[in-house]
């Protein structure tokens, strides 16, 4: 059985400023999906299709019959926090860990298997979001000593870097965002272990619990910033919504409040996190979805 790249892996990785590794990586990739189940002594049944933006999984069986999922992500996706992540979470609102060590010629992930076809996004919007809230009470937990993980603060100073170089017409919008960015991270913040990417496609049903989180980018620093992604979650609807920049702004004003989190900083954070991804769609060309997500930190 053959394993090719997901074609959106393919363009996201298009995105993003390409090394020598990842590109091995991907190229590499039906020998390296080949030699992790090997290496692992499960037996494929088939690929998730049409794939993700930043990994390939496969379906496998252990020789009992167990069920599970094998995730291969390139070296750029640093697969190894996030295993670090998810053997602190312990399987607690995330996805559990089966195989805790780390291999570096795959950076494969062996994780239990959820319904990777049932997210929050199957629900309709207000029990999405009570069940979103709930999973990341769960996840914002103190960080081990010793962690792995980058902080807010460094995370978003390199993409603030990158913001820098934005075409002239989103000039206003990047020096709002920046602004924000600077005053939001003069203060010593939080030290919680966040998720890093949780919107309500990254919950999906399983047997153990209900819901539980997959797919984290983990950073360690404020509930705000986390909470920022969650925001714009159906941004599309949101946009089409008679409610307009009201709406947006109620639904800030909610989530904050629905997990004790400030709402002058949840709003901060979300501007800059439309904008930096608004940003990031212009330059790779999506011009559809950097206008919403710019048009949508706008209203903020």
């Amino acid at each position: 059985m053959a394993f090719e790249p997901p074609q959106r892996l393919v363009r996201a990785l298009g995105e993003l400023p390409r090394t020598a590794q990842d590109t091995q990586w991907l190229e590499r990739l039906p020998e390296i999906a080949k030699e992790a189940l090997d290496r692992r002594e499960v037996a494929a049944q088939r690929a998730l299709a049409p794939g993700g933006r930043s990994s390939l999984v496969i379906l496998v069986r252990y020789a009992d019959g167990t069920p599970a999922a094998l995730k291969l992500a390139p070296p750029v996706a640093r697969p190894d926090r996030e295993l670090a992540a998810l053997a602190h979470w312990g399987g607690f609102g995330a996805v559990r860990v089966l195989d805790s060590r780390h291999h570096e010629d795959d950076g494969g992930l062996l994780l239990e298997r959820l319904r990777a076809d049932v997210s929050l996004r199957s629900l309709p919007e207000a029990k999405a979001l009570l069940e979103a809230c709930g999973t990341l009470r769960r996840l914002w937990v103190r960080p081990a000593a010793g962690h792995p993980f980058e902080t807010v603060a460094e995370r978003t100073a390199a993409q603030a870097e990158a913001m820098r170089t934005a075409p002239p017409e989103t000039r206003a919008l990047v020096d709002t965002a920046l602004s924000l960015r600077e005053e939001l991270t003069a203060l010593p913040p939080e030290e919680l272990l966040l998720h890093g990417n949780f919107r309500q496609g990254k919950v999906l049903a399983g047997e153990r619990a209900p819901w539980l989180t997959v797919g984290p980018d983990p950073l360690v620093g404020e509930r705000a910033y986390d909470l920022a992604r969650l925001v714009r979650d159906r941004l599309e609807d949101q946009m089409a919504s008679s409610a307009g920049a009201s709406g947006a702004r109620r639904r800030v004003n909610k989530l904050a409040d629905s997990l004790e989190v400030d709402r002058e900083r949840l709003r901060g954070w979300t501007v800059f996190r439309a904008v930096e991804s608004g940003v990031r769609a212009l330059a790779a060309g999506r011009r559809r979805d950097a206008e919403l997500l710019l048009e949508f930190a706008a209203w903020l």
